[in-house]
């Protein structure tokens, strides 16, 4: 039997995390973090543990690549697993140019934190543009 209440935090935790990027809000972002986490980037460079997380990072909060947001697309849980999987569209706007690509983070959750967050990038350099 599902557990419409488990799967409804689920979703609601994958979509305020994804929220948190999107208002430029390290310290929330940080919040859903357990201590020892995991951050798998789309690049293969993986940090390990909340300073190390927050670090790799702060390049992207600080506005070095321009701004960035991301645009749900899909969101799939499987509560039993304590996982979920959003598919976005990650928009960067910088010098006037706007550009695109699709991607998908999928998130390990425990006792109400991302232990691991898996990030992956349809292509090295966006291409989708506007």
């Amino acid at each position: 039997m599902i557990d419409d209440g488990a799967r409804r935090a689920l979703e609601q935790l994958t979509l305020a995390f994804t929220d948190a990027f999107n208002r430029d809000d390290l310290d929330a972002v940080m919040g859903f973090f357990a201590d020892d986490a995991v951050y798998d980037e789309f690049n293969g460079h993986r940090s390990t543990g909340k300073e190390a997380i927050r670090k790799a990072f702060v390049p992207q909060f600080r506005g070095d690549f321009g701004r960035i947001r991301f645009h749900a697309e899909d969101l799939f849980v499987d509560v039993a697993a304590g996982k979920s999987l959003i598919s976005w569209t990650c928009t960067l706007e910088r010098d006037g140019t706007k550009r695109a690509w699709r991607g998908l983070d999928i998130l390990h959750v425990r006792d109400g934190r991302v232990v691991e967050e898996h990030t992956y990038a349809k292509a090295a350099l966006p291409l989708l543009e506007d």
